[in-house]
This record gives C-alpha cells, structure tokens and sequence, in this order.
C-alpha cells in the first residue's frame, strides 16, 4: 500500500471511529478515544505530504540504484510502520468496538502510544527536511553553520523519547526481534534501579536482570525509566550493563548453543619491538614498537579460534603465549592428527562503542564463523575507553594486526589470504588499522568486511542519527557518551555506584588513567591552544577553556603536516570538502532547491546547548510557545510549523557534551574525514548495514566516498534489523540470514582472484 492510500485509509477509519465514540456520551473513556482518534487523523494529514517530500529527493543519496538506503528513506519508512500499526489497530476497534469482549482501556493505551510516537516522529519529519535544507547537495552529515547546529542538537535532545520504549518498543523492527528487545529494557531499567540505589555489581548483575516484573507490566513506567536511565546515566554505566554478558554463567549459556570448535585460545601477546618488510622493498624492514599511548608498554591479548587443530597451533612457542581462563583454555575435543595450515586469515575485531566486550562476548558468532569459513580466527582483546581513550585501541589492534601477520604460521595459517573483520566500533578499527598499515609500509589485508562501522565520531545530525530518537540499543546520548569517552574527553562524576559497577580492578585502571591524564594536561594544553587558535569560530561559553588532547608518539608520526597558513588540515576539513567535490550527480539539484525555498532560511541564535538545572519543565514550555512571526520555534527557527509542538521529555536535561574534540577529525579516529590520499590506500572493502540504524548514514557516506575514488566497494542493507545483529544471530531467520551475508563478503575476500580471462 503507498503512502497516500495508507493515510487515505487511516482517516477514513479515524473519523467513522469518532463519529461512533462522540455518540455515546460523555463518559471520560469515550472522551479519551475520541481525541485520540481526532489526533491521529490531524498527525497522519500533516505527515504525508512530509514524508512525500522526503522519499521524493531520497535517491540523491543513495550509493546507487542497486543500494536504495540513506537516512531519510529509514526515517520514512519508520513513519510508515507507524501509520500501518494504527491503521490495523483502528480497522480492529472499528469491527470490534460493539463487542462485549472488547477492551477498552487496552485498546484505548495502544492507541495513545502510538499516537504520541507518530507525534514524534513528525517532528523528526520536520528535522529531515531541516537538515535537507541546510547541507550540501548529496550531503547527509550536518555542515551547516556551529551555532545552528547546537541550535539543532538543542532541539533533538529536549524532545520526549518515552513514548518509543513502552508499549511502542522495537515497532520498526522484525516481529522476531521485539520480544528480545523488551527482555532487554526490562533488564535495563531494574540493572538501572540496582545501580542507582548503589546495590550494583557484576557479581549481583544477573540475577537483577530478572527482578523487574513492574516494569514488564507496565510498559509506561518502563518508558519513562528507559529515557531517564540513557539520557542521564554515565558511561561507566554502559560499560557495566553491556558487559553482562561477560559473566561466565551468561557466557556458557551463548557458548551451549554455539558451534564446537577444537581451539578457542586467549593469548597474550609480548610488548616487544619487532621488525616487519616493507611491502615496497621486502629488503628493508620496518619496525612495529609495541602499544604506548597512556598507560605506556603492556601486552595485548587476542584470542584464537579455530575449528580445526591445525599445524602450529599446539606448538610450544604459541603454548607459552596462552593466558589461562581456567578449563575455558583447553580444547574441548582430543586432538586429531593436525590439519595443514589454512592459506587464509581472518582477523576480527569486535564492537562495543570503544568501551565494553571483548572477544568473549562474540565469541558465539566467531565459531560458527570458523566453522563455516574453515579458517583460523584471531580477535582482539583491545583496551577500552575511558580507561584507555584514543589512539590505545587503535595501537593495539594494529601491534596485534602486524604480529599476526608475522606469525600467521604459529595460528595455523600460511597467510596467503588475510581479512580484516569487525562491528561497529570494530569496523571502524579495521579501516584504520588498514590506513596506518599502508603508512607504515606494510602489508594491508586483502579485505575488510565492516558490518554497521561507525566513520563519523562527532556530535554531527544526519537523517539516520535522527532514529537514534527510538532506537532501544544506540540512544544519542548514550552514542555520544561513548564517542566522548574514546575521544578522552570523559570528564563526568562519578559516585559511589559508579565505582561498584566499575568493580575493583576496573576502578583502579580508571583511576589511573584520570591521573595521568592530568599529568598530561599541561603539556598538552600548549597545543590544545594551538588547534583553538587556528583561525575556527569562537565556541559556546560553557566550553572548557583547555582539553587534553591525546597524542601518542605513534600518532603524531602519522599525523597530517599543517599547511603554509599554519592552520590545522584535519580541524577544517569538511566531508563537502572530502566527498563532494565535483560530484555532478548530486549538484545543483532542482528538488534541493525547492526544499530550500520552501522550508525558509534559517538564522542561527546564541543559546547553551543544554538547559540548566534551574529551567523547570514550565520554564521550557514557556520558550517552547514563543515564536517568531513565521511561526517557527525559536530554539531553531523554521524547524516547525506554527500549529504544531513536539512533545517535549520530563526526565531533565541530557548529558551530552557540548562540542567535539578536535581530536574527532583525526582521520584514524574518524575515517570518513581521510583525505583521498589515505583512502586510496584501503583494500576492497564489503559494508553491511542496517537499514534502521542510527549511524546508517556512516556505511553510506563511507561507500560513496570509495566509489568516488574508484575504490572497489560494496555496499549491502538489511532491512528490519536492529544495530549488532551479528551478536543476535541465532535468535531467528532474519538475524541468521543477516550473518550469512555477512560470512559470504568474508568468503569472497579470501578466496583467490581467478586468472585473468584472455582476451577476444
């Protein structure tokens, strides 16, 4: 069904239900339905011709024909589900509303959910045609002027996003995954009740995951919890509730069910110096120093995974590299005679926004990955963030990337094929890890399969990061959080509650990573002058006058030099600059234009990013009816129409950090800002994402700057699946089918290039 026959349909069925309900007195339940009904007939009127805009101009943004996917056709398609869900839920009231069994007041909460969520998501309607407004032709990422954009990051966050974690929750996804989503908020809302009553641990953690039946029953008391919990709780929080499934009892249960595998190894690798040949000249070598940034020299574990013993593997050499996991570090089968050694690699890297999991936590798919691809895998172990902020993990994925390299023989491989594999935050390592490579000299991998990577770490809007409004698993302050905290710009509190859930060793590496952070800072404020001083425009006054900028020795040897100017390359580029130079597709488009004459200029006002404590819910209220005299709000002016107000989140102002470090434009931190130079170094690179995630925008700006480059890139959706499904790849057909994709692109790397057809 299109999307003008949908709304057609919809209000036909809202006002034969208003004209039955205003019939039958004036009882409060007939009230309430009613003006639910009148609700949704104004909203789904108001949003069609919207969205009918967006999906019009959605195809400039797209990869290519092949690959219809960008934010703004997720953020339409999300509507959509909306509007379908009401309208099977007015045809059932209307066949029903006669009947003895019908349920009133069911029916009736149902209703004003999702009349709140369509609510919502007009107003982030109403942001996508902002943002289409205000960017570059062919631009999905925000470049409009800062203080506009802090204007329009203002208005995101004071928007109500309960409404999405209640009885709404998961609505966009696959039907299969919504049950684990809700097993998820509930878990999340009491660990948030244990954790802020400072009961929290990971030794109590499992067992508070199912002491939340209030909230399983009620669905708006769960919502509510949900939004105060991600837009007020810190990072050590994340960390502590992601990392669950670190706990051996929840392991074993996600190991019971996966695949058996003959070697499943944690090693510990050294932190000695060695030397590796360039690729130019295998003549010459080059030395690889072990990781530095922060803490200073420390070993780096990876772990092994090979469905096979193969030659190598159980050798005395690797046997002294192996840490101990209790019986965990033993082969789970006798030993056969050893298979030969595989002549492919796959090298993974696993996600959790920089700050949470290791290679426990994804080992589950990684053995059915080493069963199905027949080939060693070795994942790394990287430190995390804040403990460990940018570049440590970066250091020690490439040390571990090169050693495996060197001593391929010793993990069963010959080397003659090797990936690179990651999510996520993995993914986004695996391309900088493959760009330091190549300016190192040394051999890049033949590949990299990148599922759902994050290339844009700043606080920028695009039209995917408006779904992080809904999304259950990727909420924009908790996405800002942990970019924050890799950028090394964690500079929260943090109460005793914190420290528990941080438990004993983690609360000292923490506390030892904040102390030398502030030895640091006065060395490092010199330059952090520098950057602040190079010709940018002032920031907001609630700015800190001096951040710490982190800079191993490492990196700053691959840093850009300045220019003749003496201003800083990296801090001013921009991905119009980046991407869209003399892209003819996408310029001077007349449907852009049209958007822009129609949605008005904008005109960016100086107001603080974030309300203070001392602006009450009225105070709010108030500055939200004060408008100009187009009608536009005056937070950001032309945003929305005069008849219309978003409801607006009673949970208190969110923390999240009012600019971005300078350090976010470092190209191995943000790979998307690379200069072409950097990027024309990458290997074919494979990307699946997620047509409903946040940061699909990454995945499709990223592939689109390869393409430009003439880089082999590919680019595959899936649809109706959340962010991480790799780790849900077990839970139903769409999660397995997901998976598989991802498993044939790695297929595709390893696999030999066939001769070369002769000519005709």
């Amino acid at each position: 069904m299109d999307l003008r026959t949908m709304t057609q349909s919809l209000v036909t069925l809202a006002e034969d239900n208003m004209a039955f309900f205003s019939s039958q007195g004036p009882g409060e339940t007939a009230r309430r339905l009613l003006g639910v009904f009148a609700g949704v007939r104004e909203q789904a009127l108001a949003l069609e011709p919207a969205l009918g805009h967006l999906l019009g101009v959605a195809h400039l943004f797209d990869l290519d024909a092949e690959t219809p996917a960008n934010g703004y056709r997720s953020l339409v398609h999300t509507a959509r589900c909306c509007l379908a869900h009401l309208l099977h839920k007015s045809r059932y009231v209307a066949a029903n509303r006669r009947s003895i069994f019908f349920r009133t007041s069911h029916n009736l909460a149902e209703l004003e959910a999702y009349l709140a969520a369509l609510t919502q998501l007009r107003a982030l309607t109403y942001c996508a045609q902002r943002l289409l407004a205000s960017n570059q032709p062919g631009g999905l990422f925000f470049e409009g002027d800062e203080g506009l954009a802090a204007d329009f990051l203002r208005e995101y966050v004071t928007l109500h996003k309960g409404c999405f974690y209640g009885r709404c929750l998961g609505f966009q996804f696959t039907p299969a995954i919504r049950p684990f989503l809700q097993t998820i908020s509930i878990g999340l809302v009491s660990f948030g009740e244990h954790y802020k009553r400072n009961e929290t641990g990971l030794s109590v953690t499992a067992s508070s995951l199912f002491t939340g039946g209030r909230f399983a029953i009620d669905p708006e008391l769960r919502g509510a919890e949900f939004e105060r919990i991600t837009q007020n709780l810190d990072v050590h929080f994340w960390k502590a509730f992601w990392n669950i499934t670190e706990i051996e009892v929840l392991s074993s249960l996600a190991n019971m069910a996966s695949a058996t595998v003959r070697v499943s190894r944690l090693l510990s690798l050294p932190p000695e110096a060695f030397e590796m040949p360039l690729t130019a000249d295998p003549k010459l070598m080059v030395t690889i120093s072990p990781p530095l940034a922060h803490t200073g020299p420390g070993p780096v574990l990876v772990r092994l995974i090979s469905y096979d013993l193969r030659e190598g593997q159980d050798s005395e050499q690797l046997n002294s590299l192996v840490k101990s996991e209790g019986s965990r570090s033993l082969e789970l089968w006798p030993r056969p005679q050893q298979a030969p050694r595989s002549p492919s690699l796959v090298v993974h890297i696993h996600g959790g926004g920089f700050v949470a999991q290791t290679s426990k936590s994804h080992e589950p798919y990684l053995k059915s990955w080493a069963q199905e691809l027949g080939v060693p895998i070795l994942s790394i172990d990287y430190s995390l963030a804040p403990e460990a902020p940018f570049p440590r993990a970066l250091e020690e994925c490439f040390y571990a990337y090169c050693w495996a390299v060197k001593h391929c023989a010793l993990l069963g491989s010959t080397g003659e094929r090797i990936c690179l594999a990651g999510d996520s935050a993995g993914g986004n390592l695996c391309f900088t890890v493959s760009l330091r490579a190549a300016a190192y000299g040394v051999r890049v991998p033949d590949g990299i399969m990148a599922a759902y990577p994050a290339t844009m770490l700043q606080f920028t809007a695009s039209p995917s990061r408006l779904l992080s409004l809904m999304d259950p698993l990727l909420p924009l302050s908790v996405l800002s959080k942990c970019v924050s905290a890799y950028a090394g710009a964690e500079t929260e509190d943090h109460s005793n509650s914190d420290q528990k859930a941080l438990g004993m060793m983690g609360l000292v590496r923490r506390d030892t990573a904040l102390l030398l952070r502030d030895l640091r800072l006065g060395a490092s404020s010199w330059l952090n002058s520098f950057l602040e001083l190079s010709g940018h425009k002032s920031q907001p006054k609630s700015v800190p006058i001096a951040e710490p900028v982190r800079r191993s020795v490492s990196e700053a040897a691959l840093a850009q030099p300045e220019d003749p100017v003496g201003t800083d390359p990296l801090k001013s580029l921009t991905i119009h600059d980046l991407s869209l130079r003399g892209n003819s597709e996408t310029s001077d488009t007349p449907e852009l234009s049209l958007s822009d004459e129609t949605l008005g200029p904008s005109t960016p006002s100086d107001v603080n990013f974030l309300l203070r404590p001392e602006d009450t819910p009225e105070k709010v209220e108030s500055q939200e009816e004060m408008s100009t005299k187009d009608g536009s709000s005056s937070c950001l002016s032309g945003t929305f129409p005069e008849d219309f107000l978003p409801r607006r989140s009673s949970q208190g102002p969110t923390q999240i950090p009012l600019y971005s470090s300078p350090i976010a434009k470092n190209p191995f931190m943000s790979p998307l800002l690379a200069p072409d130079s950097m990027l024309q170094t990458l290997p074919p690179v494979h990307i699946v994402a997620c047509a409903l995630d946040p940061i699909l925008d990454d995945s499709v700006m990223f592939a689109r700057r390869l393409r430009s480059l003439g880089k082999p890139v590919t680019l595959r959706v899936v649809e109706d699946l959340p962010h991480g499904f790799l780790s849900l790849a077990s839970l139903c057909r769409e999660t397995r089918q997901a998976a598989a994709l991802c498993v044939e692109r790695i297929r595709q790397i390893l696999t030999p290039p066939g001769p070369a057809a002769p000519p005709v």
